[in-house]
């Protein structure tokens, strides 16, 4: 017999909760006209979760010590401000403590300090945990580069070892350092470390290669010399020299490829940015006079002298006329209260036998008559120094 189709029911529809109002509600509600029920469902449904933890944080501060204060505020705010009817009693303690049940006046004291000894345990636990944190040894940079290289050397002292173990197949030439310093990624720092680790040992390679016999030995007259000697062909009979030749490559093997990664890291190193100095730096302590009222000119900014190719002075005592020309290839510039760079044939000054109508036609002169304005000058040239001092105007600049 064939199950009959379930008939399709309509879903019931959910209530909806209703919106809260607002915030700062807690102040609205009717104290006086409520009952103790009323009241913590009004909290319940009326005020923001928000609110409660701003009332009951609010009472404890006014209520206790800071060290209880202190504890519960280590707390997450869910278990300060969770629930409702706490944060009922705590409002109405204040308002009409009447209205509370004495179970609730009772609870919300018990609550509060099961909250502050939680607190004090939470504090607990982070002092301990902070500490534990100052007490890990955080490894310098020194120290990691040292760890590394010794994890480097590992395989390098394992190649080693087949000196002794399997002296007649041993391959002085034969490890990759290359692609094992590439593998461990070594740096020059590394390569330095690694040089300082074996460079005692190539001390020893190399004293080894001309160990003198016993009867050598017998005629060293100095005795620390000679006990010296006797140590190391003690300490190294088992060396013939064929031995001693593969240690003392395998060594210098090792010290080449370390040189190897300096070198390529020396290579190809960027090299470090020039700073650029402002002009306003590179004028700072030149000297020149800004005006002159008896021949009515004015200096223009001292910063124009900066990759000028001329540069046109006037010394208002002497009455000289100066025009500095900039070497070729190169512009003037200034260091200190010198002018650098300008031609010392080529740069001249002439004294003004009439200053006050000379240099009105100076101003009026373009670049094609400043070419040969000096030079028709009726004066002797004199060589520029290339120093200002507090008498000279900067009348003009070429670039």
């Amino acid at each position: 017999m064939a199950k009959a189709n379930k008939v399709a029911t309509k879903p019931k529809k959910k209530t909806a909760r209703a919106v809260r109002r607002g915030a700062n509600m807690m102040p609205l509600m009717p104290v006086k006209n409520l009952t103790w029920n009323k009241a913590k469902f009004y909290v319940h449904y009326e005020v923001e979760s928000r609110e409660w933890l701003t009332v009951v944080k609010a009472y404890i501060k006014k209520n206790y010590d800071k060290n209880t204060v202190s504890a519960i505020n280590k707390l997450p705010d869910w278990k300060i401000g969770g629930q409702s009817h706490w944060a009922t009693t705590a409002y109405l303690l204040d308002e009409n403590p009447n209205l509370i049940p004495e179970v609730y006046i009772n609870g919300i004291k018990k609550w509060i300090l099961e909250l502050a000894e939680e607190g004090a345990k939470v504090a607990e636990v982070k002092k301990a945990e902070e500490k534990v944190k100052k007490n890990v040894h955080v490894p310098t940079i020194q120290e990691r580069i040292s760890e590394q290289s010794q994890t480097a050397c590992e395989e390098i002292e394992e190649w080693l070892e087949e000196l002794i173990t399997d002296e007649k197949n041993f391959d002085p030439s034969g490890f990759n350092f290359i692609g094992h310093f590439a593998e461990k990624s070594v740096s020059q720092a590394h390569a330095r470390k690694i040089k300082k680790y074996y460079a005692g040992e190539l001390s020893e390679a190399q004293a080894v290669q001309s160990i003198p016999t016993s009867s050598e030995i017998k005629k060293i007259k100095d005795e620390r010399e000679a006990d010296y000697a006797l140590q190391m062909r003690e300490a190294y009979s088992n060396f013939d020299k064929k031995k001693a030749k593969k240690w003392l490559q395998a060594i210098e093997s090792i010290m080449s490829a370390c040189d190897m990664v300096i070198d390529s890291a020396k290579a190809n190193r960027k090299p470090r940015a020039v700073k650029s100095v402002s002009k306003e730096k590179m004028i700072a302590k030149l000297q020149y006079k800004e005006s002159d009222d008896k021949y009515k000119i004015v200096s223009v900014n001292p910063a124009e002298i900066i990759d000028a190719s001329e540069v046109w002075v006037f010394n208002t005592k002497t009455r000289k006329l100066g025009k500095y020309v900039a070497e070729e290839h190169t512009t003037i510039q200034v260091k200190g209260t010198t002018l650098l760079f300008f031609d010392e044939k080529l740069s001249v000054q002439k004294t003004l036998r009439k200053p006050e109508e000379q240099l009105k036609e100076f101003k009026k002169a373009g670049k094609v008559v400043l070419r040969k304005f000096i030079d028709n000058i009726n004066a002797v040239g004199i060589k520029l120094n290339g120093r200002l001092n507090k008498d000279t105007i900067i009348l003009k600049t070429i670039k």
